[in-house]
């Protein structure tokens, strides 16, 4: 017996026309299937965005932390900041003083010395960067703070993302990462 005759003694899998076909229970048990890969997947995705997000905040204050020892190197003093901003685009001596660096663009250098190309910005335009001198500590403790999204990381201030140890606002929300210079702690 041919194909085209089993095909035609078995009615449930042929329709009017003589071609195969899917029922409707298939297709929808097919399509249910794809629409739960599809939510996994997306769900996976919008994880690995946040978790780059956070590592390029994470390299953004590294960095800056970096340049800021440069900085100290040369002037045995860090930056004046001024309402989260860092007070040296360009530094001026004396009155140690110069413009605020914007985030996302201006050069922190000194006119001889280019500590930072170009001030880091945030990846999400939901949050900013926060520096600060510790008071009192006459420019000898910086801080800067960021925002990390993803609550489960573990290098956030406390180890808990999701209850700020500090009241600086790193935009819409409280900062609850910090990278400050060696002699001081987020804390103060």
């Amino acid at each position: 017996m041919n194909c085209w005759k089993m095909l035609k003694s078995n009615e449930k899998m042929v329709n009017k026309k003589g071609i195969l076909g899917f029922t409707l229970v298939e297709l929808l048990v097919v399509m249910s299937i794809i629409g739960v890969l599809a939510t996994i997947l997306s769900s996976g995705f919008r994880s690995a965005q946040v978790r780059g997000r956070d590592a390029q905040r994470k390299s953004d204050l590294k960095e800056l932390s970096n340049s800021l020892e440069l900085f100290y190197s040369d002037y045995g003093r860090y930056p004046s900041d001024s309402a989260g901003s860092i007070v040296a685009c360009p530094y001026r001596l004396p009155p140690d003083s110069g413009d605020v660096c914007s985030w996302g663009s201006g050069e922190f250098y000194d006119g001889k010395t280019t500590y930072f190309k170009e001030m880091p910005i945030d990846p999400n335009g939901d949050f900013s960067y926060y520096y600060k001198i510790v008071p009192g500590s006459e420019n000898q403790k910086y801080q800067i703070f960021a925002r990390l999204e993803n609550t489960k990381d573990k290098n956030c201030l406390g180890g808990n993302c999701e209850v700020s140890q500090v009241s600086i606002n790193c935009g819409s929300s409280f900062c609850n990462y910090a990278v400050t210079s060696s002699n001081t702690s987020p804390k103060e």
